[in-house]
């Protein structure tokens, strides 16, 4: 169960470019970046909202009016 000879990966990269051609790769990796991109951008926002709302919040703090 060792590692898989160079002969092996080569078949495998045949088939792969074979299957989605030469240029449909490129394309696919930008939009895997662009989706990284735009995870990472929605991230920063989130931390952002929730930074605003921890300065920003609204809370009301209530005092009873118990008699003694």
């Amino acid at each position: 169960m060792g590692s898989f000879s160079i002969w092996h990966w080569l078949i495998v990269l045949a088939v792969v470019l074979l299957l989605f051609g030469r240029g449909k790769i490129p394309e696919l990796m930008g939009d895997v970046a662009k989706g990284i991109k735009n995870f990472k951008k929605g991230m920063g926002d989130d931390e952002v909202a929730s930074a605003d709302k921890s300065i920003d919040g609204k809370t009301v703090d209530h005092k009873s009016d118990e008699v003694r």
